[in-house]
């Protein structure tokens, strides 16, 4: 099949949302609540909502898997060190690693990554309706953008 007459995929644009199972969800609020600044974005009865700007993570009830091990998601934070900090305070388990890795009290494994060192960008706007337009990024993140031909 030439490329002229090979079928069309669908491209990926990025990721809406990340569902997280938890045992409570009054005790999940609380737990994610006292580690980070977020908005409720709505709630039903066995589930609850926390924007991330235009992105959201569903709280889920009645996790049925063990605690998790390699299978993560990667969270991205203005500045890391005061959840370090807080998580600390908190007596959450932090993983071994040059990073800031952390089981939550379900086991869910969250990798904690800056925004101003990764390639993953929000547009001005966004960060404005957030209020963090004062984010910025380091020369080797532009760089991997720029590479990428997505340089801002």
């Amino acid at each position: 099949m030439n490329k002229d007459t090979a079928p069309l995929k669908t491209r990926a644009v990025g990721i809406n949302h990340v569902a997280l199972e938890v045992e409570d969800i009054e005790a999940a609020l609380d737990f994610y609540g006292n580690l980070f600044e977020f908005k409720l974005r709505g709630r039903h009865e066995h589930m609850a909502f926390i924007d991330l700007g235009d992105q959201f993570i569903n709280l889920s009830e009645k996790r049925s898997q063990e605690p998790d091990t390699a299978r993560h998601f990667g969270l991205v934070v203005d500045d890391r060190e005061p959840l370090r900090q807080a998580l600390k305070a908190a007596g959450v388990r932090i993983l071994p690693g040059p990073g800031l890795d952390f089981l939550d009290p379900w086991g869910n494994h969250v990798q904690v990554v800056e925004y101003r060192s990764i390639q993953f960008t929000k547009a001005p706007h966004i960060l404005r309706g957030m209020g963090m337009e004062d984010l910025d990024k380091t020369k080797e993140a532009l760089e991997e953008l720029a590479q990428k031909g997505m340089a801002p």
